[in-house]
């Protein structure tokens, strides 16, 4: 175990809690279902019978209504005499009219399935089961692109909050998506000005969110290939959130000196990632999301913090340290400075 943190108690593994987790997977398939039909945008703050629900997304009335019933019983919608209402929790979150609608990052986690059902076969060929997201077709390219808005939208705010940049200027944000953690580095920082560098598909979702928060001024978006391609510009601050995740160690330590190319003496570079402790094992999300990897790239996986630390020393990256911060999906952040007199500035 990494010095400092503290140790997680193991859960009491019996037959019934053994075959509990087994079978969660109905659970999941339930909540994405309903999600899928846009059963809790469709209901909305009203309560409808299974049968106006059913003719309103021109589903069967028999599989519809024990739909809403599995959903009922997960506490996820409530059967009253006159019909199927929403819970409080289910408003916000799981209905497109929301601005906390998590819907996006379920239908992620949907298309992922039917790679997670195949797992063994990952294991035994070590070989992707499916295509990058960020690369598939428009549909699921969506979910990912503002799924990853979902989630960011939790976590930037906490990430910017940790780092000053008051003092920088002009930040990289390399592989940036939907641009979330940009948007909440100029919210916190108003002399900060920035450019996402992603590929051309991405350019619609993020000029869209960039817009949304006001920060078109601010932001600008470069169209690239950050593996293929020359990354334009100068920065003072690069960051690299959930990116090296998908390369191997060979790709990100191109990323890396790529971003550090780039950056002004005494630049600062921030990597946010799923960190694993040093022994590779723990904690649990980065452990399984290093599965996620074997499922979806050639050579991806997550990264111990001594292995993140060791590609920036190599990358003439100094005063390397990890920010302490707590996410709701075990993010962690590691940042460090460009040397004054890094011989390639």
């Amino acid at each position: 175990m990494d010095e400092g943190r503290m140790p997680i108690t193991a859960p009491e593994w019996t037959p019934e809690t053994i075959l509990r987790l087994s079978g969660d997977y109905w659970k999941t398939c339930a909540l994405h279902a309903g999600v899928k039909l846009d059963i809790f945008t469709v209901i909305g703050e009203g309560c409808f019978s299974a049968t106006d629900i059913a003719g309103r997304i021109k589903g069967d009335l028999r599989g519809v209504t024990m739909l809403l019933n599995a959903l009922t019983a997960m506490n996820l919608l409530v059967h009253q005499d006159e019909g199927y209402a929403n819970t409080p929790a289910a408003k916000p979150f799981l209905s497109k009219d929301s601005d906390h609608y998590l819907g996006y990052m379920i239908m992620h986690h949907h298309y992922l399935m039917e790679s997670w059902s195949q797992l063994d076969k990952a294991v035994i060929t070590g070989k992707p089961l499916r295509t990058r997201s960020s690369l598939s077709d428009a549909a699921q390219r969506e979910s990912f692109l503002m799924g990853m808005f979902n989630i960011a939208m939790k976590v930037a705010p906490r990430i910017a909050a940790a780092v000053n940049l008051s003092q920088r200027r002009h930040l990289l944000d390399l592989g940036g998506g939907p641009g979330t953690y940009t948007i909440h580095f100029c919210r916190f920082n108003p002399q900060l000005r920035a450019t996402v560098y992603d590929l051309p598909e991405t350019r619609p979702f993020a000029e869209k969110t960039i817009a949304k928060f006001g920060l078109a001024d601010r932001i600008a978006f470069a169209e690239g290939n950050y593996l293929k391609e020359n990354i334009p510009g100068t920065y003072d601050v690069a960051l690299l959130s959930h990116i090296l995740h998908a390369e191997g160690p060979d790709d990100c330590r191109k990323l890396i000196r790529k971003a550090v190319s780039v950056l002004q003496p005494g630049g600062l570079i921030l990597i946010h990632e799923f960190i694993l402790d040093n022994t590779m094992d723990s904690p649990l999300h980065p452990a399984l999301f290093a599965l996620n990897m074997l499922l979806g790239t050639s050579t991806g996986q997550a990264y111990s913090e001594e292995q993140i630390m060791d590609l920036l020393t190599e990358a003439h990256v100094r005063n390397i340290r990890r920010i302490p911060i707590e996410t709701p999906n075990d993010s962690g952040l590691i940042i460090g400075n460009i040397s004054l007199d890094f011989p390639g500035k």
